[in-house]
């Protein structure tokens, strides 16, 4: 069957540090370096995926430079193969401060992952997978975004994107907002993301906006609280179960997969979305932001 799952994305380096609390303009706190390892939000999406054994593909470019070879060594030690490997600069990385809380603030070098080609789709057949993976930092770009959709709409095969809004939503161009508001697309935010995807008011409103425009589920994470799904049903919630939160990388990345996982397997929307939360809710009691696989 032709139901595999295309992870388009980013393979990050992620400089985790700890911080008993985020300075001001003009303050010196100090930190201590936590981890580095390599992420991303496709590679935790595929972790997840790997981690439920789905049949999926990780689609990210692999470039060259000290953080690009960082992510070969890791994506070699797991075995998982390099599709798209391009010389012409280094890949992407990050700070990420996390608070006692867990919760987490990013600063972002951007690297490879925001200069698409076209030429990269040539390595792989589109018409293998129905579900792809998509989010908001691969979007932000204008050009990476206008090659990837205009790929995936060569795809023959019945498709099911599942966009991954993201916290760069609120720069993403407005005319890019359209094309992926559309249908074939499901919505995967928070309740703060989900404030740059609609002009309505109030949270339900908002629901209805977009699904109105997708005419699939719009999935809202809660956090501790679970997860919203609108639908042609209408609104619901889906309970999470309580844990120990370590730290909250990687937690709607890893909800991602285990969603995808779920479609693939042929599950509901609703037993996916408790089998997204069941996989983010092991992953924010470890301290790194993906499932171990491989």
């Amino acid at each position: 069957m032709n139901n595999k799952v295309l992870v388009i994305g980013a393979a990050f380096v992620d400089i985790i540090m700890k911080v008993s609390k985020l300075p001001k303009t003009g303050e010196d706190v100090t930190g201590k370096i936590d981890t580095m390892v390599v992420g991303g939000c496709a590679i935790n999406v595929f972790g997840a995926l790997q981690y439920e054994k789905a049949d999926a593909t990780l689609f990210v470019p692999v470039g060259e430079g000290m953080y690009a070879n960082l992510v070969r060594k890791r994506l070699n030690s797991t075995k998982v193969p390099i599709i798209i490997d391009d010389n012409q600069m280094d890949n992407g990385w990050d700070i990420c401060f996390v608070e006692p809380s867990g919760e987490r603030t990013f600063i972002t070098v951007q690297g490879i992952e925001q200069n698409w080609k076209s030429e990269w789709f040539d390595l792989i057949d589109l018409n293998e997978y129905q579900y792809f993976y998509l989010s908001g930092y691969e979007t932000e770009d204008k050009n990476s975004t206008k090659v990837i959709f205009e790929k995936l709409d060569q795809s023959k095969t019945k498709k099911t994107i599942l966009f991954d809004a993201s916290p760069r939503i609120r720069y993403i161009d407005e005319d890019i907002k359209k094309r992926i508001l559309s249908n074939d697309v499901i919505v995967h935010c928070n309740e703060e993301e989900i404030e740059f995807l609609s002009e309505e008011k109030n949270f339900e409103n908002k629901l209805n906006d977009v699904y109105s425009k997708t005419k699939m589920p719009v999935i809202v994470t809660l956090g501790s609280k679970g997860t919203c799904i609108f639908d042609n049903r209408g609104k619901r919630i889906i309970p999470a179960d309580k844990v120990r939160v370590v730290n909250t990388i990687g937690a709607g990345d890893t909800h991602c997969g285990g969603l995808l996982a779920g479609l693939q397997k042929g599950l509901s929307i609703d037993e996916a979305v408790k089998l997204g939360n069941n996989l983010a809710g092991v992953v924010v009691q470890q301290s790194e932001g993906n499932l171990k696989y491989g």
